[in-house]
Formats: C-alpha cells, sequence, structure tokens
C-alpha cells in the first residue's frame, strides 16, 4: 500500500488529517479525512462516457452517516439506516453546489461522490469537513476537474470569529454568526448560513475570515495531487461541434435575440413563445438549406448553440441597455400584493405575490407532543418550529405528479426556516408548523416563503419579535469588468446570471443568506455593493407587508389551541401523572385537553392545551386541587367514593381521600351505615388533622354539626 497523509492547519494549530491509499483503493479517488474522533470516507467515481441524451453535468454528491460511527442504533424496526434524512440531504446539496462550477462545461460522464460518516464526536460538526473529503478525492482521481475547493464554517462567537467551532459553541447564545462558506484558492464559490440581525460589513467579514482559511486547504490538497500523480486528468470527448453552424445560428439568431430581450415582457410565457420562435424560424431556414435529415442529425447541436445566444444576448442588453427581461430597473422590485387571514380553518394563513412568484403560507399552533423528533448520528433535537416548502408542478405550469419532497424543497425550506426561526420566541409553549405552497413561480420562491410566513405568523398572533423579508439578487458580467447587479432576479436572469445571491433580515440586520457564484473573480467591493442593494430591496418588501399587517395580532384565533402554564412542585410531578398516567389520562379524556409534564430545576412544568376554555379551566382546576397542600380546619366539599361498615371513604380535593369515621358523621352514636350515604354523593366535612406517621388524614362532619347547633 502506498498510503499517503497530509495535514491542515485550521488557523489556530488545530489539525485535520488527509489520508488516501488505504480504504476504497478501486474507487477513481478516495481518501479519509480526520478530525479529533471524526471521520468521513470520501470517494469519487466516474464513468468513462458521457452519458446519453444529456447536455448537463450528471453530478450526484450522496453524504451519508452511519450510526456504528457513534456507537448507535438506528431506529425503526429494521434496525438499518434507511433513506437519507434531513441532514444528510443539506450536507449533500452543500458539498454539491460547491463541486458543480468546477466541472468542465463539455464533461457530460455520470459521476458519483460519496461521503460517509464512519466514525463521529457528538460535539463535533462533520458538514464542515465533507467538502475538504469529497475535493481531497476529485484531486486524487483522474476525474477532470478544474481546481481544488473546501468548506468551512465560521461563526462568531461573543464577537470573535471562529473557524469549525464546537457545536455547543455553534448553538451557544453567544453565537451570532454560523455559516458554511465554500472557495477555492482564488474565488468565493457558496455561501450559506444564518445570523442574528448581524450588518452587511459583518457577515462580508466572515466570509473574507473564512476564506483566508480555506486558501491553506487548497495548497494541501494540490500537494495531495502532487503526491498521488493525478495531476493530469483522463481525456475525454463528449461533444461534437461545427463551427461553422455555430457562427450560422449566431448570425441569423443574435440581433432578433437581444431585441425580444430588450422588448421589457412581464410576461415569462410570452416572452419564452418569442424566443422559441427565432430558433423555428432559422430550423426553418436550416431545413430549407441542407435537407430535413441533415437539420435532425444537426438539432441537439441547434440547440445548444441557440441557448449560448439567447443567454449573451439578454446578458448583452442588460449590461449595455441597462434592461432587464421584464423591464425593470437593476435595483427595481416586482409589484407586489399580500392578504393575511385569507383561510378560515387555518390557524394563520397569508398570500404573498410578488410579479409572477406567488406563496399561499399557513401556520399551524400545537402542542409539545407535536414537537418534531430528531434521531440521527450528531444531530438529535425536539424541534419546536418546523417549515415545509412544497413546490407543485402547477406553479410553473407543468403537468408533473408530485413523487415526494425532493432535496430543493428541502433546501429552500431549510433557508426559510432559518431566517424565521431567529425572530420566532424561544419560550412559545406552542409547537408551530409554517407550510409555504409555491402556486405561482418566476424566480425567488424561497424568499417569497419567508414573507408570506412572516404575514402568516403574525396572523396567528405569534409574537415574533420582528417582520422578515427576503429578497434574490443577481449579477451579470462581462470581461471588460462591467457589471450589472439585479434586485428581485426571474427565473431566467437566476438561469442566465452569474450570481444567486438570497438575503433575509429585519429592519435590523441579516438573518439568514445563501449564495452561489458562477463567476472567477468576484470582488469584496462588488460583494458589499450587492448586499447594501439587497438591504434597500429588503426594506421596500418589508414596508409592503408592514402595510398589510404591522406586528403580531393581539390574540390567537378562536379556533387555535389554548394553552396555560402550571408550575407545581417537583414531588406532586408523580401524583399528577399517576401510576402508569392513570391520572393524566383521565383528566385528558374527562376535559378533552391535552396536557404535558416536565422537570425543570427543582419545580414541575405543566402545560395545558384546549381548544376551548372550559376544558381549559376544567383541567386548571384538577390538577390544583392535586398539588393543593390540605389546610387542617379547612372546611372542604368532599365526594363519597365507597362506603365501608366502619364509615365513608371520601375525596376532599383530587387524588387525596380520607376516611370519614363512622363516630365522625353525625352528633348521635350510628349502629351502622346503613342509608346513610350513597357513592358519589357530596358531603361538606372539615380536616381535622393529619397522622405524623402515616399521612392519614382525619376527616370529621360531625364537627361541622356541632359548629352549627352552637351558632343556633
Amino acid at each position: 500500500m502506498n498510503i499517503i497523509k497530509k495535514t491542515v492547519d485550521l488557523g489556530d494549530g488545530r489539525l485535520v488529517e488527509i489520508e488516501t491509499g488505504k480504504l476504497a483503493k478501486q474507487a477513481d479517488g478516495s481518501v479519509v479525512v480526520k478530525y479529533g474522533n471524526t471521520m468521513i470516507l470520501a470517494t469519487a467515481c466516474a464513468d468513462k462516457d458521457a452519458k446519453e441524451g444529456v447536455d448537463f453535468m450528471p453530478l450526484t454528491v450522496e453524504y451519508r452517516e452511519s450510526f456504528a460511527a457513534l456507537g448507535k442504533f438506528p431506529g425503526g424496526f429494521f434496525k438499518r439506516e434507511g433513506r437519507p434524512y434531513e441532514h444528510e440531504i443539506l450536507v449533500s446539496r452543500l458539498v454539491d453546489r460547491a463541486l458543480r462550477p468546477l466541472f468542465p462545461d463539455d464533461f457530460h460522464a455520470n459521476v458519483v461522490v460519496m461521503l460517509q460518516l464512519i466514525s463521529a464526536d457528538a460535539d463535533e460538526l462533520p458538514d464542515a469537513l465533507a467538502c475538504l473529503a469529497a475535493s481531497s478525492a476529485l484531486a486524487v482521481s483522474t476525474i477532470p476537474f478544474s481546481e481544488p475547493v473546501s468548506e468551512v464554517r465560521v461563526a462568531r462567537v461573543n464577537g470573535k470569529l471562529v473557524i469549525n467551532p464546537k457545536k455547543s459553541v455553534v448553538e451557544s447564545a453567544e453565537t451570532d454568526i454560523d455559516m458554511i462558506v465554500a472557495a477555492t484558492a482564488e474565488n468565493i464559490l457558496m455561501v450559506e448560513g444564518e445570523m442574528k440581525e448581524v450588518s452587511e460589513a459583518d457577515m462580508v467579514e466572515a466570509i473574507a475570515f473564512a476564506h483566508n482559511v480555506i486558501k491553506s486547504h487548497i495548497k494541501v490538497i494540490r500537494e495531495l495531487e502532487a503526491e498521488t500523480g493525478a495531476q493530469t486528468k483522463r481525456t475525454y470527448s463528449h461533444e461534437k461541434h461545427n463551427e461553422d453552424l455555430k457562427a450560422k445560428v449566431w448570425n441569423a439568431t443574435f440581433d432578433k435575440c437581444a431585441a425580444i430581450a430588450g422588448e421589457g415582457l412581464a410576461d415569462k410565457h410570452a416572452r419564452g413563445d418569442k424566443f422559441a420562435a427565432v430558433k423555428d424560424e432559422f430550423v426553418a431556414q436550416y431545413i430549407a438549406e441542407v435537407g430535413e435529415e441533415k437539420a435532425k442529425e444537426d438539432s441537439w447541436l441547434i440547440g445548444q448553440y441557440y441557448h449560448k445566444v439567447e443567454k449573451e444576448a439578454v446578458r448583452k442588453v442588460m449590461l449595455t441597455a441597462k434592461k432587464r427581461l421584464d423591464g425593470r430597473k437593476m435595483d427595481e422590485v416586482r409589484p407586489i400584493w399580500t392578504e393575511v387571514d385569507y383561510l378560515p380553518g387555518a390557524h394563520g394563513s397569508a398570500i404573498f405575490t410578488r410579479g409572477e412568484t406567488q406563496s399561499l403560507s399557513t401556520v399551524t399552533l400545537g402542542t409539545k407532543l407535536d414537537q418534531q423528533m430528531v434521531d440521527g448520528v450528531v444531530i438529535n433535537e425536539e424541534k419546536k418550529f418546523m417549515l415545509n416548502y412544497n413546490f407543485p408542478g402547477y406553479s410553473t405550469g407543468e403537468a408533473r405528479v408530485p413523487r415526494g419532497t425532493g432535496r430543493r424543497e428541502i433546501g429552500h425550506g431549510n433557508l426559510a426556516l432559518r431566517a424565521l426561526q431567529v425572530v420566532v420566541p424561544s419560550d412559545s409553549p406552542y409547537s408551530i408548523r409554517v407550510v409555504s405552497d409555491i402556486l405561482e413561480s418566476n424566480g425567488s420562491s424561497s424568499m417569497a416563503t419567508v414573507c408570506a410566513g412572516t404575514l402568516a405568523l403574525m396572523d396567528a398572533g405569534v409574537k415574533i419579535k420582528k417582520p422578515v423579508s427576503g429578497i434574490a439578487m443577481g449579477l451579470v458580467t462581462d470581461k471588460e469588468g462591467n457589471y450589472s447587479i439585479l434586485s428581485d432576479i426571474l427565473g431566467d436572469e437566476d438561469h442566465l446570471g452569474d450570481m444567486d445571491f438570497k438575503v433575509c433580515g429585519t429592519q435590523d440586520g441579516i438573518t439568514a443568506c445563501q449564495m452561489d457564484i458562477k463567476i472567477d473573480g468576484l470582488s469584496q467591493a462588488i460583494l458589499m455593493e450587492a448586499l447594501e442593494q439587497a438591504k434597500r430591496g429588503r426594506l421596500h418588501i418589508l414596508g409592503k407587508l408592514t402595510e398589510t399587517l404591522s406586528a403580531p395580532r393581539e390574540d390567537y384565533k378562536p379556533n387555535a389551541p389554548r394553552v396555560v402554564v402550571m408550575e407545581i412542585e417537583k414531588e406532586f410531578i408523580g401524583a399528577v401523572i399517576g401510576t402508569g398516567g392513570k391520572v393524566i389520562q383521565e383528566i385528558q379524556a374527562v376535559t378533552g385537553t391535552t396536557i404535558t409534564i416536565e422537570e425543570v430545576g427543582n419545580k414541575g412544568k405543566v402545560e395545558i392545551f384546549s381548544p376551548n376554555k372550559d376544558g381549559l379551566d376544567a383541567a386548571q382546576k384538577w390538577i390544583a386541587g392535586i398539588v393543593a397542600v390540605p389546610e387542617v380546619g379547612k372546611v372542604y366539599e368532599a365526594t363519597v367514593k365507597s362506603i365501608m361498615p366502619y364509615g365513608a371513604f371520601v375525596e376532599f380535593l383530587p387524588g387525596k381521600q380520607g376516611l370519614l369515621h363512622i363516630s365522625e358523621i353525625s352528633n348521635k352514636r350510628l349502629e351502622n351505615m346503613d342509608g346513610i350515604f350513597k357513592e358519589n354523593e357530596v358531603v361538606k366535612v372539615k380536616l381535622l388533622g393529619v397522622e405524623p406517621k402515616t399521612g392519614k388524614f382525619k376527616l370529621s362532619r360531625k364537627a361541622l354539626l356541632q359548629e352549627t347547633a352552637n351558632e343556633n
């Protein structure tokens, strides 16, 4: 075995080890990245030939966590790892977005990058090491890949920037920035993270700090590549080209595409039809020139060349004429209309429409029992705040049947969740679920989710700290250094542009961001300019939201569950629950409530949820009785539970029974209990005392009768 090891310094003396040549040697490239007890096995494999009928990069990145990595058993009946859970999908997407731009445009072979967490530390987040592992595996392979890339997590803790902090630090109240940054030696490629209302300048500083550390990663990956002799990549030929045909397509269609791009058509379908007509016109002319058989043979190339013409024509109009596809100015946001309280049956609802993008969002309030339990390898949590994003085919006019939640939907939903969870009160007794259904889409649907989600939360009466809005920014550049920054981008502008930068925040700062850059050399100055333009757009959108609803409603909707939180002494928790849960189940069944109870410090915290006030009051009274401390000398209304020859057992407080002895029932001597009481009869009794040794209650009815006689 030819084992090669390299170490990466995280900038503060902590070392990450990269090893190749020991495991998975039949893969095109394989490495093990180790940091402390955390180990990731990364493998990269590629087909020799292009995938038939594709004109894109068929890359698959799969990140999986083995429960054995932390000495745990998987849940479920089969006790083995199943479908990837949400965290694994999100990590896969982070790595995919960093790798994809670095494959050659004309490379179309199927590539699979597998990332397996084979050893773990419960307090270390492995996602920050996943891209380093993937990039290293590609570097030691012969798979064509332009240059190494790596990712780090950057956090700001008590005002200090830290690389790859521990999980407990990331989750602490002192951390106000948590971002994953991906970059090559020269360029930032991808940013994603959440913040606690930080400034644009603080965010740019954190990105630059992360990039400086990543540069040391790249140096080590290049050394690893050189030592394995993998600097020479395999040759391939996945595309045929016809320069004469390319020139014909360009000359015949460029000016026409530029003219359409400058018309300012707001309707994307009408605009798409016009662009399609230009291509159809060229194809008809080409058939007349070379015949149907030759035209059919060249149809794929014509489609490729025309797509590039359309892209360059649109970009040129944006750069030179400063005109956008739908006629807007560079910093102009599409028309917005909003509505709240649209769905009478929901606990909260809102519609947010911006141009041809529309989200219908709902909020559902639930109990502690509705929390989402996440039982992963490293990620284990109970989520009180959830957000689901749905993107049906009809939102873009496609005849597509839903086949489950896709990775894109999970990624978009996670971004919106991170944007909003900063302002959701952590002490809310409710579990909160936001659902965003995208009814129309022409760009920025995840940002529409943030805006609609904000309104729906306020409509539901959730006391969010501040409203949040989001905007998607774009960028178009050329080789001469000209550029245009676009606010509120369309779907086509996202596809044809050089950057997709989503920014969310309140009026006081950024709460979440996601950036993907497709070009080299994005300067810090342009990035800062884009953020400042995004801020103006965010605040404009925020103004539109607050015109509809400026603050959370004072009260919840009539159909929302009501909640009361009670604090009881810790020793009464068992009494409220009862043997095998008998007491708490009875309270819930009789009052129609849902009750949760947990130990917090040296107290018991009881949460009572009910769809109506009567049930809430009844359950609260019942529990108050159970935890009440009986007072000697106090008169109680007691219920007869059972009758014995020597007296009756009565319940004078919930869960508290005592014997009313035959000698304490009447002023007269009673020989037996025949006809004295009936079961469930209510009688007044006085608590005379409590036996010190046994804790038994001494009750009397006779004492009350004597008191009444004395008064008379």
